[in-house]
């Protein structure tokens, strides 16, 4: 596996490296970036999982983490959100296809051959951090936002000995239950719902699926997608049911964008810092 280095800038201190690399579980060339605080490795990994139609850019550009992830000597992997290419299948809306993969694994035609990005993460791209960087993959934890917090969710999961903290900005905590995840898992996955469950947090909770990780979640009370989309008090009941460790907060005025999530950044690298040691 060679991975090609396509940019890289100074930040705090630090460095931000992008990098392209063929992919053998989704069969396309994938790109992901690095931030590498400055100093002696290995640096704990905090992965960060972004939400629909977005790339690595957007938490990177817009989030303003650099300089606390420089402080706290966090190592931030940042990966794309789906295969892409002119050959990988793609829907003409925004909730579906390139930019759209749900961080699960497709088993439905036309997207099965490509959309595997749950695996594509926990087991391709951590060996690539694993092998080529300054990580310390024995203090991993993960983060997102939206679709990216639904992923950090169920990855930590189904994984809690990989990702030993877990955080999320407006997740789609139950999306077997709100419209983007019905679209979304019907045509990755099919109709039969019992098979979404592997991929919802709330039901993930419910049956037995939880962690000795403390999970943190910010929602902003003016984010227009919570009562329809995000509806975080459904996997609150699912944590309080199951006595999985949650936070749950509601943040006053914030809506479902980059600004929220800039707004409370720091606060979740401290989270993570603290509970990675």
């Amino acid at each position: 596996m060679t991975l090609t280095h396509l940019s890289e800038w100074t930040s705090f201190g630090g460095t931000l490296s992008v990098y392209e690399h063929e992919s053998v579980i989704t069969r396309t060339p994938m790109t992901f970036a690095v931030y590498t605080p400055k100093g002696e490795g290995p640096f704990p990994v905090l992965w960060y999982l972004s939400g629909l139609t977005c790339t690595w850019a957007n938490v990177m550009e817009k989030a303003g983490l650099q300089r606390m992830a420089a402080e706290l000597g966090l190592m931030i992997i940042a990966p794309d959100t789906s295969p892409r290419g002119d050959e990988v299948p793609n829907d003409t809306s925004y909730d579906l296809g390139q930019g759209a993969g749900f961080y699960l694994s497709a088993t439905q035609a036309p997207w099965a051959e490509h959309y595997h990005m749950d695996r594509y993460i926990t087991e391709e791209l951590t060996q690539i951090i694993a092998d080529n960087f300054q990580s310390d993959m024995s203090r991993q934890g993960i983060t997102g936002h939206s679709m990216g917090g639904h992923g950090a969710i169920t990855l930590h999961l189904k994984n809690p000995e990989q990702f030993k903290s877990c955080s999320a900005f407006s997740p789609i905590t139950s999306p077997s239950r709100v419209p983007w995840g019905q679209k979304a898992f019907t045509a990755y996955l099919g109709k039969d719902e019992t098979i979404w469950k592997a991929y919802d947090a709330s039901a993930l909770v419910k049956s037995g699926h939880t962690s000795s990780a403390h999970i943190l979640i910010d929602t902003g009370t003016a984010d227009n997608f919570r009562e329809e989309q995000l509806k975080p008090e459904l996997f609150v009941q699912a944590c309080e049911a199951s006595e999985q460790k949650l936070t749950s907060r509601l943040q006053d005025g914030y809506d479902h964008s980059y600004y929220f999530v800039a707004s409370f950044i720091e606060d979740h690298l401290r989270w993570h810092a603290e509970a990675l040691g």
